[in-house]
């Protein structure tokens, strides 16, 4: 086993605030995005909030906004610390993974209104046009999805072999 070397905190700082910066680019709430990053960063990917806000600077509200909202979004899991009062927040094991189906779950419902939206508009209107156009490149993104994840499960099998 690997022993662990110890880590410039600057360094991990600037990653976490320039990943979180990138998030919240992308459309992440800003406070989210720091926590999120800051979870990520950590060797174990679970923090309490007091962690988190000695971390991060930030207030315990903060933290507590930043945690409901990755709550909400399933990106993280609230657990409790055995023999604590203290609640750990935990990101989920297959963080991506979920993201991506959860957004073929929404590229779905975007599709069918579309279609929707296609017919109601007229197909041969410049908008019915438009509108049935986007919702075929939400089929045939939900299709390359699929097999990306596929393609996903298979090469990370050969990043971690083992039981």
């Amino acid at each position: 086993m690997a022993v662990p070397t110890a880590r410039d905190e600057e360094a991990v700082s600037r990653f976490v605030e320039r990943f979180a910066a990138q998030l919240t680019d992308a459309g992440m709430q800003r406070m989210a995005s720091r926590v999120f990053a800051q979870l990520l960063a950590s060797d174990g990917g679970a923090m309490t909030s007091a962690e988190l806000g000695e971390a991060l600077r930030i207030s315990p509200a903060a933290v507590s906004g930043a945690v409901s909202y990755l709550t909400q979004v399933n990106m993280v899991s609230r657990e409790r610390e055995p023999g604590s009062r203290r609640d750990r927040y935990v990101l989920h094991n297959e963080l991506w993974y979920e993201t991506f189906t959860r957004r073929d779950q929404v590229l779905t419902l975007w599709e069918k209104t579309l279609r929707e939206g296609a017919t109601s508009l007229g197909a041969d209107s410049p908008a019915g046009a438009r509108v049935a156009e986007t919702a075929e490149f939400f089929e045939f993104m939900q299709k390359e999805l699929v097999g990306l994840m596929d393609r996903w499960r298979t090469h990370r099998a050969t990043l971690h072999p083992g039981p």
